[in-house]
């Protein structure tokens, strides 16, 4: 995992980051994540055609031939007259 360091950081900025840590039960090294992943959320995924996204993730495992159902006709349809 990588590390950040920071330097030159405002006394006044890291008293009231060690501040809200305390409040939150965390470590100063905890809420700054916090703080960063509620300021960099993930990327919004473009919707998209679900079948096509299944085949893209299974591409590389390669395709199972499967043989053709064989379909037999089933009972005719009710007739309500």
């Amino acid at each position: 995992m990588a590390s950040l360091t920071i330097t030159d950081l405002d006394p006044t900025l890291q008293d009231r980051l060690r501040a809200r840590a305390a409040v939150r039960g965390r470590s100063v090294e905890e809420e700054a994540k916090h703080i960063l992943l509620d300021a960099l959320p993930p990327p919004k995924r473009e919707a998209g055609n679900l079948a096509q996204s299944i085949r893209d993730r299974f591409a590389a495992v390669g395709g199972v031939e499967l043989p053709p159902v064989l379909r037999e006709d089933g009972p005719p349809p009710p007739d309500f007259r």
